[in-house]
């Protein structure tokens, strides 16, 4: 149960970090149309929503993050390889920090700027 656990967590973790992602480009593309005069108002609602639909996705990524820091426990790779994944995941979590205030801020700015 503990294997399918961590796979689906995996997956959920990906699969939200796509869909916000997603919702980035969306957000974008709307916002470009929306500068004509007859479309920005009818888009507004639909670049809003993308916008919260982009803020739950983050808050997925996070809640199965931690779950994934949960499911693994074990020293699956060896000692050293070990040590220098862990040493990449806390680089990767920097950078993608970054990338997703940065693209939420984007985003905001799109919407309500």
């Amino acid at each position: 149960m503990n294997k399918a656990l961590t796979i689906f967590i995996g997956f959920l973790h990906d699969f939200a970090a796509g869909c916000w992602l997603a919702t980035v480009a969306g957000v974008y593309w709307l916002d470009r149309f929306a500068h004509a005069p007859e479309l920005g108002a009818a888009l507004f609602d639909l670049k809003r929503r993308f916008f919260y639909m982009g803020l739950v996705c983050i808050a997925l990524v996070f809640a199965s993050g931690a779950g994934r820091t949960f499911t693994y426990v074990d020293n699956v790779y060896g000692e050293d390889s070990e040590r220098r994944r862990r040493k990449m995941l806390i680089i990767k979590h920097i950078v993608l920090l970054i990338v997703f205030g940065g693209g939420a801020l984007a985003q905001y700015l799109m919407v309500f700027g």
